[in-house]
């Protein structure tokens, strides 16, 4: 096995599950975020999407963060006549984010990035040996 090309592997996903928790704190930060007006929309939650990049030089397939996408999904709403984006009803939109499933994919993405850190510092260690036993 390439050192090397593991290290740059795992790399990689470090700095795409990086990029999707930064994409999960801002869909959970926004959560109550309505709009200020019955016209404007609220908060719409965002995906993070990933990209497989070969990377020619070092021979392998690297992962990437993709195209941030707006999920489709429809508002909620809530009843709250004197906001100021209520509508003639007394329903303000609320966001499309569920916070359980924010942070169900935050800790997903914490244990991904874990384990990508782990693989990097057991690369690491097994470079340091094999140095230590040519040196010997």
């Amino acid at each position: 096995m390439d050192f090397v090309k593991s290290l740059f592997i795992a790399a990689s996903g470090l700095k795409a599950q990086n990029g999707r928790m930064r994409v999960i704190a801002e869909n959970i930060a926004n959560a109550s975020s309505t709009g200020r007006t019955p016209q404007e929309e609220p908060y719409r939650r965002k995906i993070p999407t990933f990209q497989v990049a070969l990377d020619r030089e070092m021979g392998a397939e690297m992962v990437k963060l993709g195209k941030i996408e707006m999920d489709q999904s429809d508002f909620g709403r809530k009843y709250e006549p004197g906001h100021p984006a209520a509508d003639e009803n007394g329903y303000v939109r609320v966001p499309n984010v569920n916070t359980l499933i924010e942070t169900v994919d935050m800790r997903d993405a914490q244990r991904t990035y874990e384990a990508n850190l782990n693989v990097i510092t057991t690369t690491r260690r097994m470079l340091q040996r094999t140095f230590e036993i040519l040196r010997a």
